[in-house]
C-alpha cells in the first residue's frame, strides 16, 4: 500500500532532525523534496533539500496543477508538494516522508487521508525557541521575530489536526516516540 509520513512543525522546533533519524533507519523511506521560491540558507542545495525556484515559475506550476499541496507562508515565498514527486517516490515502491510547515502538513493529510501519518513536532516553548532559531546563525533578529510570531499562530491552528503530537525537549526522548509512532503505522 502507497504510504507517506508528514512531519510538521514550526520553523526550528526539530522536524528535521527528527525526520533525518528515521531515514537512517528504514532504507524504504524516501525524503520528498519539496519546492521553495526562497533563497538556499547555510549549505542547503538544489534538489537535495529543496527545488530552489523563482516565484514566476512557482506561479506558473500553481496555474498547471501541478501541486499536491502549496502555500505561500510569506510574501513571495512560497513552498509546495509536487504531484510528480510523489509519483517519482512511489513508482519505487517508497514510503514519502515530507517534512513541511503546518499549514501544508495539514493540507498533506487531507489530501492522503488515511495513507497518512502525520505528526506534529512542538517546541517546548516559544522562547526555547527562539534560542534555537538564533543558535541556527541563519536569520536576521527580523526574520526571527517574524518566524516566533508565525509559530504562535501555527500551533494554535495545529492544535486536534495531527494523528500526534510530540513536544521536543529532550531529544532522545522525541526520537524513540517517532520510532514507535512511525512502526505502528508501517504495521497497519
Amino acid at each position: 500500500m502507497e504510504k507517506v509520513i508528514i512531519f510538521s512543525a514550526p520553523s526550528g522546533a526539530g522536524k528535521s532532525t527528527v525526520v533525518r533519524h528515521l531515514l537512517g533507519l528504514h532504507p524504504e523511506f524516501e525524503f520528498s523534496i519539496s519546492c521553495t521560491s526562497r533563497l538556499p540558507r547555510g549549505e542547503e542545495r538544489d534538489g537535495v533539500e529543496y527545488y530552489f525556484i523563482k516565484p514566476e515559475k512557482f506561479r506558473e506550476l500553481i496555474d498547471t496543477d501541478s501541486f499536491v499541496e502549496y502555500e505561500e507562508v510569506y510574501r513571495d515565498k512560497f513552498y509546495g508538494t509536487l504531484k510528480s514527486e510523489v509519483k517519482r517516490i512511489w513508482s519505487k515502491g517508497n514510503v514519502i516522508v515530507f517534512d513541511v510547515d503546518v499549514k501544508g502538513g495539514v493540507n498533506l493529510k487531507k489530501y492522503f487521508g488515511d495513507k497518512a501519518l502525520s505528526i506534529l513536532i512542538c517546541p517546548p516553548s516559544l522562547d526555547v525557541l527562539k534560542e534555537r532559531l538564533t543558535g541556527r546563525g541563519t536569520d536576521s533578529p527580523e526574520a526571527i521575530a517574524e518566524r516566533l510570531a508565525k509559530a504562535s499562530s501555527e500551533l494554535e491552528y495545529a492544535s486536534g489536526r495531527f494523528d500526534a503530537e510530540l513536544v521536543n525537549d529532550r531529544l532522545e526522548d522525541t526520537l524513540a516516540k517517532a520510532e514507535a509512532l512511525v512502526n505502528g503505522f508501517l504495521a497497519k
